[in-house]
């Protein structure tokens, strides 16, 4: 079985440091003192979907042949207003770039449905708490 480890370390105020495996990123609250040293944890969560259904899109697209010159991937998500303040929505918007991706428009929708049903497990985790939609654009 494997397992994921992070060490957070206290900074101050309310920076941390993550380490996970050999890379550290630097994380702090919305309300710490100072300058902005870093995002935030709910972002980073934001951070972690985009990436995962992104490797899994960009992936799935090669395996189908969509030809695209760049790809990105935007997570919007509503916060609730009382504490534990957490998302109640997440919107995302799949940009796909060049001229011929449109052409395969079905073969995108469907590398995107399977990464949000079946690949991408940060996803499947923020999907039993929250809804996720999408929308796909293509830009020249």
């Amino acid at each position: 079985m494997a397992v994921d480890k992070v060490t957070a370390t206290w900074i101050e105020d309310l920076v941390f440091d993550s380490q996970i495996g050999e890379n550290t990123i630097r994380v702090q609250g919305s309300v710490a003192k100072g300058p902005r040293q870093g995002p935030g944890p709910k972002a980073l969560l934001l951070s972690s979907l985009t990436g995962c259904t992104g490797m899994d899109v960009v992936s799935l697209m090669d395996k189908m042949r969509v030809q695209y010159d760049g790809f990105e991937v935007i997570a919007e998500a509503e916060l609730t207003d009382e504490h534990p303040k957490n998302y109640k929505s997440i919107q995302l918007t799949y940009i796909v770039k060049g001229p011929k991706a449109k052409e395969k428009a079905d073969k995108v929708k469907k590398s995107v449905d399977l990464s949000l049903d079946r690949y991408c497990g940060v996803a499947y985790m923020l999907r039993k708490h929250c809804p996720i939609t999408y929308e796909i654009q293509y830009q020249d």
